[in-house]
């Protein structure tokens, strides 16, 4: 799972609204002050909905169907408009589409292509990165976030990641996140061998992100007992 993600900065509006326009003059005025409503479409183009019309913009292709930009080749205000809200998160960018973060509810951008439960930034994870294990206080590297629930996710005992008693205070739809335990990893050389050390599975709100990773290893176990074995 990438995080190439953007989380909006307000909820989606289903009706035309304005923007905050102190300092702005011309169509970047207008763009701002003219109520409009910006939807994405699949083809990573956008409807403007406006008072006089409704118009497609292609973001990537610098185009609108509205006459100004037809005419006279301008950059008109729904063409702005889409920027705007792009650059501010209220719309995904071409390329993206609106998903729900499966830990916190909170809507979401991630590549159109990605399925399955979805993390937003703020609880969401990349391999590599240092995480601490609620349940056992352990520490631990991040090696792949699965697109797989962890009601579905199965451990090499054939069991759902969900079913075990360690996870009974996680969610089941949440995306199952690998990793290994730091003190395996070092055990084995280094973090040169991450890919040698025993996996584990994790619905994705038990593990917690820790900044300062391998510098941390107090408390970090020299067994998984009650893991989730992936």
């Amino acid at each position: 799972m990438t995080h190439t993600r953007n989380t909006p900065a307000s909820p989606a509006s289903d009706r035309p609204t304005t923007l905050p326009a102190d300092g702005f003059t011309g169509r970047a005025l207008r763009a701002r002050t003219e109520p409009m409503l910006v939807r994405p479409l699949r083809d990573d183009r956008y409807v403007v909905e406006t008072e006089r019309g409704t118009y497609v913009v292609d973001l990537d292709g610098r185009s609108c169907t509205c006459p100004d930009h037809a005419i006279r080749g301008a950059r008109c205000k729904h063409l702005r408009r889409v920027a705007i809200e792009v650059t501010e998160g209220r719309v995904p960018p071409p390329g993206h589409r609106r998903a729900v973060c499966a830990v916190c509810g909170d809507v979401t951008f991630v590549p159109t292509y990605e399925r399955g439960p979805q993390l937003c930034d703020r609880h969401g994870f990349a391999p590599g990165d240092f995480v601490r294990d609620r349940e056992t206080e352990g520490i631990l590297v991040v090696t792949r976030v699965t697109g797989e629930r962890a009601d579905e996710y199965e451990t090499a005992e054939g069991r759902p990641v969900a079913d075990y008693e360690t996870n009974a205070d996680y969610g089941g739809h949440e995306p199952v996140v690998e990793a290994v335990y730091l003190e395996s990893v070092r055990a084995l050389g280094g973090l040169d061998t991450v890919g040698d050390a025993k996996r584990y599975g994790f619905p994705a709100s038990r593990l917690r992100r820790v900044d300062d990773g391998p510098r941390l290893t107090a408390g970090s176990p020299d067994s998984a007992d009650g893991q989730a074995e992936a």
